[in-house]
């Protein structure tokens, strides 16, 4: 997205990749289908960024979901809109779109060099280690796109970070986002492994959501554990609602019939009807399942998920943390080291999955590129 806004008035781009080929992360994400953007208001849409929303505002304002959609299909893809507003190329992978977004870069002269690590500067110059040895590049601006600490067999190993921190730059930690939770299961779950776990509301201190989750080897994972993992992140316990459609006092009146000589399980299958994956989160995480029907009723609209914390880091979708609001300037140039920019999961803002991601990647690169842009004709005029 940046060489594109600075291949459009006119200037000479060099695109350096540490990988053997380009957008590999980008390549992953359509393997589930490429969620492009998410087909909502734009008000609904901004505030998926949480406390990041006023700084990203009038970056995805100006790039914006029908923005997106409209880059994609000047790219020659066609379109669909899920039931929840998921946008998706109907190819439903990446690899098309890519081939034409790379011919286009082709034909604008962007020159694209692979297995070009940065390594930072060698006073004004980059710093490459490339298969021909050390390399450096003079370069008018420069624009980081280096993406954040996770999947590093992808390029996001983070390690830039230590650079940036070596020359002044204060950084966030990094930290798992959109990430499974770990569960050390019993014996008990195990033929549940892979089964989605529908039906349930989850909720995490204040944060309280519908969406599936999948049983995994691992623990939990899936589009509604992604959705409330921050807030598990930063300490709140995690809850679910087996059957967030049915009071308590309901559910408790239920219970409150005679099972007379039914074993537990079928009086609960009976008369809850839960279904073998609910029935057995109940089983797991319950146990031992209270006498007193009004305790198990309580139990059952919150039951305890036990758990060993987030997934490991380099195992998270994204991840938070990087380069802060306060360390780059309105066109996201870092105020300590002018000329450069910084755009994309490098940046410290979080966001569901849900088409969140791909757009403010997109909004922020092609917001990064305008800016150096803009930065090169005031300083070449100076």
């Amino acid at each position: 997205m940046a060489a594109e806004e600075l291949t459009n008035v006119g200037h000479s781009v060099i695109v350096a990749d540490a990988k053997p080929s380009v957008a590999r992360k980008f390549l992953m994400a359509g393997k589930s289908g490429l969620n492009l953007t998410k087909d909502e208001p734009f008000e609904t849409l901004i505030q998926s960024y949480d406390e990041a929303a006023d700084w990203l505002h009038p970056m995805v304002a100006d790039w914006d979901a029908q923005a997106v959609q409209e880059w994609a299909r000047g790219l020659g893809q066609t379109l669909f809109t899920g039931s929840t507003g998921r946008v998706f190329p109907t190819a439903m992978k990446a690899s098309p779109l890519l081939r034409a977004w790379l011919a286009r870069l082709g034909q604008a002269d962007v020159e694209i060099r692979t297995r070009w690590r940065w390594i930072g500067w060698d006073g004004n110059a980059l710093k490459f280690d490339t298969p021909e040895g050390p390399q450096t590049l003079t370069t008018d601006v420069t624009v980081l796109a280096m993406g954040g600490a996770s999947w590093a067999r992808l390029g996001s190993d983070g390690l830039w970070s230590e650079v940036l921190a070596g020359m002044g730059v204060a950084l966030t930690p990094f930290a798992p986002a959109n990430a499974g939770v770990l569960v050390d299961w019993s014996d008990y779950i195990k033929p549940h492994f892979g089964a989605p776990v529908k039906g349930v509301a989850l909720q995490a201190g204040s944060l309280r959501t519908r969406g599936e989750a999948v049983i995994s080897a691992r623990g939990l994972e899936g589009g509604g554990i992604y959705t409330i993992c921050k807030v598990v992140r930063q300490g709140s316990s995690l809850t679910f609602d087996l059957m967030p459609d049915v009071t308590q006092d309901e559910i408790a009146a239920r219970l409150s019939k005679s099972r007379g000589k039914a074993s537990l399980s079928n009086h609960l299958r009976k008369v809850l009807k839960l279904g073998p994956t609910r029935a057995a989160l109940l089983m797991e995480f319950g146990r031992p399942i209270p006498d007193s029907p009004q305790a198990l009723a309580q139990m059952i609209k919150s039951l305890p998920v036990r758990h060993a914390g987030l997934r490991p880091m380099d195992e998270a979708i994204s991840t938070a943390g990087g380069v802060p609001r306060t360390a780059v300037d309105d066109g996201l140039m870092l105020k300590s080291l002018p000329g450069v920019f910084c755009a994309g999961e490098m940046l410290d803002w979080e966001a569901p999955t849900g088409g969140y991601l791909l757009t403010a990647c997109l909004a922020t690169g092609r917001w990064a590129g305008r800016s150096a842009a803009n930065w090169l004709q005031t300083n070449t005029a100076l």
